[in-house]
């Protein structure tokens, strides 16, 4: 059984309300559930975010698709567990809902930890 899940947001700026706002949605989940739950936010403007934001790319459309025709993994999209769950800022609901599904998947569901 894993430790906690971990939350991945693709970020680009604090210019991008976008991000921004999914981060957001997403740290008032995490601060409540610090115990289950790992947040990082994936800043494309550093070297580690790149690389990160390069290999979900290429786990969503396979490396020819991102270094042939540049299908790159949407900005701001929320990953868990390194798979893609939203490409939209989620509604407090869905993002729930998709956390405790991941959790229940790893055997973290509310009181299992």
């Amino acid at each position: 059984m894993q430790d906690k899940i971990h939350i991945e947001v693709t970020f680009k700026n604090i210019s991008n309300l976008p991000c921004v706002y999914m981060e957001k949605a997403v740290l008032e989940f995490v601060s409540l559930n610090r115990h289950r739950v790992k947040y990082s936010r994936l800043d494309i403007r550093t070297e580690a975010g790149r690389k990160r934001f390069l290999s979900l790319s290429c786990s969503l459309y396979g490396e020819k698709a991102v270094y042939v025709n540049h299908r790159l993994a949407p900005i701001p999209g929320l990953f868990i567990n390194g798979e893609l769950m939203f490409n939209i800022i989620p509604s407090r609901q869905e993002l729930e809902k998709a956390i405790d599904d991941q959790l229940s998947k790893v055997g973290m569901a509310n009181g299992d930890s």
